[in-house]
């Protein structure tokens, strides 16, 4: 694989959603930026002959052959939305490795024995509705259809009231087993979202397991008043209180040996010269452990409650192992390259607990960095990334197989 190839699809994606003045991309779902996205997704799908459609939730599936004549088939892709201004490579990687595996594929006269599928699936941040990968999460019946589309971005714009404007019918919302049923096994790339395999020097890696997680909504009522006026033993201030929450939430994950992280925040009434009447903020937690993460959301949650407030659970993911045997297979069919468990949330998790067997590739990311502008990956190792999802096809959807 020429790196032109890559670099010629790679800079077609890289002025979509891009912020001018951070670097950082903002490709949100039911968006104009989605909306490119998809229409980006739908000519390369074209421009290879495959069989493009979408399902319930509006995930995006391009087929080589006919999955429902022939399938289950082997399902390779990501997602191509961001959180707010994020990196590059986080989900596009992943989708642009697949349309370049079956390029690749096709002109070294591969037939496969099975379809073999491409996927872009919707929402998977949950950057403008709250809830990580909503599109995998409704197929699969994870998230319920009514909650999905009554969720609400930072305008008070329903999820349903987007999916429409982008021509996409919100009442098609629902489990989609017919979509599922055509998907045998699902492969996704990712970058890694780390740098563990930079301190070892590989440039890929197999994926072995997805940590517990899960995000809480905290609500903390206050009383708006003047901020030059009112004396500071007479202030209710929602925002202060969700200042000591922040510390306790740092604090427990330290007591329990996990990660907590308090990321979003939306105050109210929001002017600079008046006291905050009511604070909400989003809770992430995750771990290797669900036991010590569970044990770190009660210890905030009874900050909050010390404080009068509210803490609701939005969303839960077990501890994801990926189906054993297609591991060590897709391990060996690349020669037996390093393992990798990881911390963060993907569709390949979403799957595999729906019963189909999942795996993850990793690519190296040298920075380290994730869901920033600064996160990277070499050109050598994204056409590595390539040569890996190759590799695997080969012997996951050869004749011989």
């Amino acid at each position: 694989m020429s790196s032109e190839a890559f670099l010629s699809m790679w800079e077609q994606l890289q002025p979509v959603g891009r912020d001018r003045h951070t670097g950082g991309y903002r490709r949100f779902a039911w968006t104009s930026a989605d909306g490119e996205l998809r229409d980006w997704f739908r000519a390369h799908a074209e421009r290879l002959g495959l069989d493009l459609t979408a399902d319930r939730m509006g995930n995006q599936w391009a087929w080589w052959g006919d999955p429902d004549a022939d399938g289950p088939g082997l399902v390779i892709g990501s997602h191509l939305d961001s959180v707010p201004d994020g990196g590059a490579y986080d989900g596009p990687l992943g989708v642009v490795t697949a349309f370049l595996a079956v390029e690749r594929l096709r002109e070294n006269g591969f037939q496969p024995d099975r379809p073999i599928g491409l996927a872009n699936f919707v929402d998977e941040e949950g950057a403008r509705f709250g809830i990580a990968l909503a599109g995998s999460r409704v197929i699969t019946g994870l998230l319920d259809p009514d909650r999905a589309r009554g969720l609400t971005d930072a305008d008070g714009i329903t999820m349903a009231e987007a999916m429409r404007a982008a021509g996409h019918d919100p009442e098609q919302i629902a489990p989609d087993p017919q979509a599922l049923g055509r998907v045998g096994t699902y492969l996704e790339l990712h970058i890694e979202q780390g740098r563990a395999l930079a301190d070892i020097a590989a440039p890929i890696a197999v994926g072995t397991d997805i940590w517990p997680h899960g995000r809480w909504r905290i609500d903390l009522l206050g009383e708006a008043n003047h901020a030059g006026t009112t004396r500071l033993e007479d202030r209710r201030d929602a925002l202060l209180a969700l200042a000591g929450v922040i510390q306790e939430a740092r604090a427990a994950a330290e007591r329990r040996g996990c990660l907590a992280t308090i990321g979003k925040v939306e105050v109210l009434p929001g002017g600079v010269n008046a006291i905050p009447s009511h604070a909400s903020a989003w809770l992430d937690a995750r771990g290797a452990d669900p036991d010590a993460v569970r044990a770190a959301v009660a210890d905030i949650g009874a900050a909050v409650a010390a404080r009068d407030g509210e803490l609701r659970e939005e969303s839960w993911t077990p501890v994801t192992t990926f189906d054993p045997t297609l591991v060590t297979r897709v391990r060996a069919a690349l020669g037996g390259i390093p393992l990798l468990g990881t911390g963060a949330g993907h569709d390949a998790g979403v799957l595999n607990q729906a019963g189909i067997p999942s795996v993850m590739l990793f690519v190296r990311n040298p920075t380290g960095v994730s869901h920033s502008p600064a996160e990277h990956a070499d050109l050598a190792d994204c056409l590595a990334g390539v040569d890996a999802v190759v590799a695997a096809v080969t012997d996951l959807a050869g004749a011989a197989r």
